[in-house]
């Protein structure tokens, strides 16, 4: 600290300018924050009643994402007080919902009793991005679901029927035109009984979803290891334009991790508002 003190004593103003005006990662959003906030406003008058909003601090504890996901700390901008930016909300309401568990485990009438959260809040990664449309911070939207294991990713299941519903319909509200949605639903399991359930998933999804293409992809366990079992995908078009890619979730084991408890399970998903936001312009 005494160290950035010296240092800092050493800058101009001038110094300041012409950083702030070469850095990337200092560089604001050019996207409407009008618009932005039109896209939280419906977002959250969308989720189901169970849910529960908050505002994040941008600061989380140090390794709050490497710790466990298979994510680099390279890419996340880590600071010398053992904190570090947030890079991923969806790591920070995992941490939130595990400590909201933890107390209700405890107390036998409450221990089955789920968590879910949401939060819109701008993140920021250190990785390099290439592409016009591609900035190191950004703003997310982004649920988190937490519970005890039911039967075969029965609470899985249930609560990302929940998160894809409430995606497309905020989205919907938002854009208040004819669009088009693909679902991809991605098996990561290597149990076959697992499998089977995920594809009894699927046709539920087709009959509750009309007019939604769902679709099915099975993929190699061994090539992946941020999500559990399941993953889903979510993809947005307007007439001939392309296809875009809005929404990423699926079930992951960070509950087990961080309470040490196997029965612990759960949900994450997000979406990129700015992406949205683009998209509702076009």
């Amino acid at each position: 600290m005494s160290v950035c003190q010296q240092r800092a004593s050493k800058r101009t103003p001038k110094d300041v300018l012409l950083d702030y005006n070469s850095n990337k990662f200092t560089n604001p959003s050019k996207f409407d924050p009008l618009l932005m906030l039109k896209w939280d406003q419906i977002a959250f008058l969308h989720l189901p009643s169970d849910y529960i909003a908050l505002e994040l601090s941008p600061i989380a504890p140090f390794g709050s994402v490497s710790s466990v996901a298979p994510i680099s700390q390279d890419w996340v901008l880590t600071t010398i007080r053992n904190t570090e930016v947030l890079s991923d909300a969806s790591n920070i309401l995992a941490l939130e919902c595990t400590l909201r568990r933890s107390i209700l485990i405890k107390q036998k009438e409450t221990k089955n009793t789920p968590v879910n959260l949401a939060c819109s809040h701008r993140v920021i990664r250190m990785q390099p991005f290439e592409g016009a449309n591609l900035i190191q911070h950004f703003r997310l939207f982004s649920l988190c679901s937490a519970g005890k294991v039911k039967s075969k990713l029965e609470f899985e299941l249930e609560n990302i029927k929940t998160h894809i519903h409430f995606y497309l319909e905020s989205i919907r509200s938002f854009l208040e035109r004819e669009i088009s949605f693909r679902v991809v639903i991605l098996d990561l399991s290597s149990d076959s009984q697992i499998t089977n359930v995920i594809k009894e998933f699927v046709l539920v999804l087709r009959n509750e979803l009309v007019n939604i293409d769902v679709s099915y992809r099975k993929l190699n366990y061994l090539e992946q290891d941020y999500y559990q079992n399941i993953r889903f995908k979510i993809y947005v078009s307007q007439g001939e334009k392309n296809e875009l890619e809005l929404i990423d979730g699926g079930a992951t084991n960070w509950s087990q991790k961080l309470l040490n408890n196997a029965k612990e399970r759960l949900v994450i998903s997000g979406i990129g508002s700015e992406r949205l936001c683009e998209l509702s312009k076009k």
